[in-house]
C-alpha cells in the first residue's frame, strides 16, 4: 500500500486522491445573485446535509487550485448571505455540467445552460425549475479553512423554503428514491447515477445485532463468506432456537436431502445463497444445522 504525506505531493494531485476516495458525492446546485443582483449557478460537490432541525445544509466552494482565486458563488454569498441549493437529477446532469464552465463573472449560467429560473418566495436567488428539489437558504456563516489554493469555505446555510416536485412523493408524501435519479460526483470525470444503484440494509437502531464475535469459529472464520455476508448475519437480534433449526432443516431436505451431513463449506455456499435473496433467517438455520 502506498502512503502518502499530504505535504509532500502537489495540491493538485491530492485533490485528484480525495475527490476519487471520497465519492460518490451528493451535488450541491447553487444558486445566487450579487449585490448588483447579477445571476450566477454552479455546482460544487463538497456537499451534505448536517442537521434537520434547525435545516443545515453545508456546501464548499474551494479556492482554485490553479490560481488561488475564489469562485464568484462565494463572493456572492459573502455579499448577500442567500443561496438556493438545488439538487441534481439525470436528466439535466449535463446542463449542470456545462454550468460549471469558468464563465466571466456576471454571466448568467442559467441562460448558458438552457435551465430555467423560477422566483423563490423568500431568497432574491432563482430556483432551477428542472430540478426536482430545489431548497431556498439564508447563510449563518462561513468559515474560511485556508488562504492557499484548494481550500474549502464552508458555507453553513439554513433552509427557510423547501420545494419538491410531487411527481417524486408518494401518496404519504414520501420520497421516491428511484423517481428522484439523482446523480452524485466522483473523481475525474466520472459520476454515478442513484437509481442505478439502490439497495437497502436495515438500519441497526431500533435492535441491537448479536456481532460477528459471537458466530461459532467456523462462520467467523469461513473462507466462503464474505464480510458483508458476516455483517448481515452479526445484525440479527437473537439466534433461531434448536427446534426452528430442526424444523427447517426437515422442510429443507425435500430440495436438499444430504444437508444434515453436509461440510461446513457446502452449508456455507448454501447459506450464502439465502443471504443474496436477504433471507437472514434461512441462511442462520443453514449454518447451524
Amino acid at each position: 500500500m502506498q502512503s502518502i504525506d499530504p505535504k509532500e505531493i502537489r495540491t493538485s494531485l491530492l485533490h485528484g486522491y480525495l475527490l476519487s476516495a471520497v465519492a460518490p458525492r451528493p451535488i450541491a446546485f447553487a444558486s445566487t445573485v450579487d449585490a448588483e443582483g447579477r445571476i450566477n449557478l454552479s455546482p460544487f460537490s463538497f456537499f451534505n446535509v448536517f442537521s434537520s432541525n434547525p435545516p443545515i445544509l453545508v456546501f464548499s466552494p474551494s479556492r482554485r487550485v490553479k490560481d488561488n482565486t475564489i469562485k464568484h458563488t462565494l463572493k456572492n454569498i459573502e455579499a448577500t448571505r442567500e443561496v438556493v441549493i438545488n439538487t441534481v437529477n439525470y436528466d439535466m446532469v449535463h446542463q449542470m455540467s456545462l454550468s460549471s464552465s469558468d464563465f466571466p463573472e456576471g454571466v448568467n449560467e442559467f441562460e448558458k445552460s438552457g435551465l430555467t429560473m423560477l422566483k423563490s418566495d423568500i431568497v432574491k436567488p432563482f430556483r432551477v425549475a428542472e430540478s426536482p428539489v430545489q431548497m431556498e437558504c439564508k447563510v449563518n456563516d462561513i468559515i474560511a479553512l485556508g488562504t492557499e489554493g484548494g481550500a474549502g469555505n464552508l458555507i453553513i446555510c439554513e433552509v427557510v423554503k423547501l420545494h419538491i416536485d410531487e411527481d417524486v412523493l408518494d401518496k404519504d408524501g414520501h420520497v421516491i428514491q428511484e423517481k428522484l435519479d439523482l446523480v452524485a460526483r466522483a473523481g475525474g470525470s466520472y459520476y454515478t447515477r442513484a437509481n442505478k444503484g439502490f439497495f437497502e440494509i436495515p438500519k441497526p437502531i431500533s435492535t441491537v445485532g448479536i456481532g460477528v464475535d459471537s458466530f461459532p469459529e467456523e462462520i467467523k472464520n469461513s473462507m466462503v463468506l464474505t464480510g458483508n455476508d458476516l455483517g448481515m448475519l452479526g445484525n440479527v437480534e437473537a439466534l433461531p432456537s434448536n427446534e426452528d433449526v430442526t424444523a427447517f432443516v426437515t422442510d429443507l431436505g425435500e430440495r436438499y436431502p444430504n444437508i444434515k451431513t453436509a461440510s461446513h463449506r457446502e452449508k456455507h455456499k448454501l447459506a450464502k445463497k439465502y443471504l443474496s435473496y436477504g433471507d437472514v433467517d434461512s441462511a442462520w438455520k443453514i449454518l447451524l444445522s
